[in-house]
C-alpha cells in the first residue's frame, strides 16, 4: 500500500505523493458520499533528535519547532462514505486511533490510512527543534517551520512553505508553489508546475521547474536554476550563477568579482544583469536575434553585430550572456 511506503526518496522524484493523488482521486471518483467529521488530540514525549515521517492522502499540514521534548499531533477529521463504508464509523475510528506510531526516534503518521478510503486529515504538529521532517503529501498545502532538520518534503498537488530550518531542505512538487525561507544549508527544490521562490539561503540553491518563474533573493552561496517555461530573477548574487530558462525573461541582480562565474542563457526572452559600477569582470554576450547594450563603462575587446567581448574595471569574475531571440542589457544595479 502506497501509505506504508517510508523509503526516503531524493526531492526530485515525487513517485510517493503522485502515489497518493492517484488514490485519492480514484476513491473521490466514486461518489460525492456523506460527510462525518471528528478530531483528535496526541502528545509523546521524546529524548533526544527524532525524525517525523508523514504521509497524508489529503488534508493540510502544519508543522512547527517547539521548545520542550514533545510531539503534540492534531488532527481534523473528514469522513466521507463511498461504496459500503460508514464515514461516522471511519471518523470515529480515525479518532480513536489516529494512524500515528511511535518508535525511540521516530514518530510516523499516516501508516495505513488506506484503510479509512475517503478521510482527509488536516494536522496541526508541534516538535521539539532538534527534528529531522519528511512529509509526503499528495493533495494538500503544508507549511514547516522553525526546525533544524534537514527537510524533505514530496506534494502531487498543494502548496509549500518552508522557513527557518537550520539545515539543508528539498522540496519537490507535481503541482503546487513552493516558498523557501531563511535556510542555514543548501536547498533543492523542483517544481512540475508552479512558481519558486527563495529567500536568504546560507548554502547552495538548486532550482528546477518545467513550468514555472523563479526568484531568488540573498543567496549565500551558489544559484543553479532552470525553467522551460517562466522567468528567473536572483537578487544579491555574490557567487556563481547559473540560470536559464527556454521561455522566459532572465535577471540577475548582483557583484559577480572575485573569482565568480555567472552563465545566464535563454532561448526566448531578454537577459538583463544588474551591477555596481565598481564591479571588475570580463563580459561575453551573444543576442542571435537582439540587440546588446551596456549602462556602465565597458572595455571593449571585440564586437560584431549581435556579439560583445569586453572587460569591466579589472577583470576578475566571468560573466557569459548568451540569448537566441531577445535583448541583453547590462545597467548599474538598482
Amino acid at each position: 500500500m502506497v501509505a506504508t511506503n517510508w523509503s526516503r526518496r531524493g526531492a526530485g522524484r515525487p513517485a510517493a505523493a503522485i502515489g497518493l493523488l492517484a488514490w485519492s482521486v480514484a476513491v473521490a471518483g466514486c461518489g460525492s458520499g456523506v460527510a462525518a467529521q471528528g478530531s483528535f488530540e496526541r502528545t509523546y514525549t521524546v529524548n533526544g533528535p527524532i525524525r517525523l515521517d508523514l504521509a497524508n492522502a489529503s488534508g493540510s499540514v502544519r508543522i512547527t519547532g517547539s521548545t520542550d521534548n514533545k510531539v503534540r499531533v492534531h488532527g481534523e477529521i473528514r469522513a466521507r462514505s463511498f461504496f459500503f463504508n460508514d464515514p461516522d464509523k471511519s471518523a470515529r475510528e480515525l479518532s480513536a486511533n489516529p494512524p500515528i506510531e511511535q518508535r525511540p526516534d521516530v514518530i510516523r503518521i499516516g501508516k495505513e490510512l488506506s484503510k479509512f478510503r475517503g478521510a482527509a486529515i488536516d494536522y496541526t504538529i508541534e516538535v521539539p527543534r532538534n527534528t529531522e521532517v519528511t512529509t509526503t503529501v499528495a493533495s494538500g498545502a503544508q507549511t514547516i517551520s522553525d526546525v533544524q532538520g534537514p527537510v524533505k518534503v514530496e506534494t502531487a498537488s498543494g502548496s509549500v512553505a518552508v522557513s527557518k530550518i537550520d539545515r539543508s531542505v528539498q522540496v519537490s512538487s507535481a503541482s503546487g508553489s513552493i516558498t523557501v525561507q531563511d535556510v542555514g544549508d543548501d536547498l533543492r527544490a523542483n517544481s512540475a508546475s508552479g512558481s519558486i521562490s527563495a529567500a536568504n539561503v546560507k548554502g547552495d540553491i538548486r532550482l528546477h521547474a518545467a513550468s514555472g518563474s523563479m526568484n531568488v533573493t540573498k543567496p549565500g552561496a551558489r544559484v543553479e536554476a532552470s525553467t522551460m517555461s517562466g522567468s528567473v530573477d536572483i537578487e544579491g548574487a555574490g557567487n556563481d550563477v547559473t540560470a536559464s530558462s527556454v521561455s522566459g525573461r532572465v535577471s540577475v541582480q548582483g557583484n559577480p568579482s572575485g573569482n565568480s562565474y555567472w552563465s545566464l542563457k535563454t532561448t526566448s526572452g531578454s537577459v538583463d544583469i544588474g551591477v555596481p559600477t565598481s564591479a571588475n569582470f570580463h563580459l561575453a554576450a551573444e543576442a542571435v536575434s537582439g540587440d546588446i547594450r551596456t549602462g556602465i563603462p565597458v572595455v571593449i575587446e571585440d564586437q560584431g553585430k549581435h556579439s560583445l567581448r569586453a572587460r569591466v574595471g579589472t577583470p576578475g569574475g566571468r560573466v557569459e550572456i548568451h540569448t537566441v531571440s531577445g535583448g541583453i542589457r547590462v545597467d548599474p544595479a538598482s
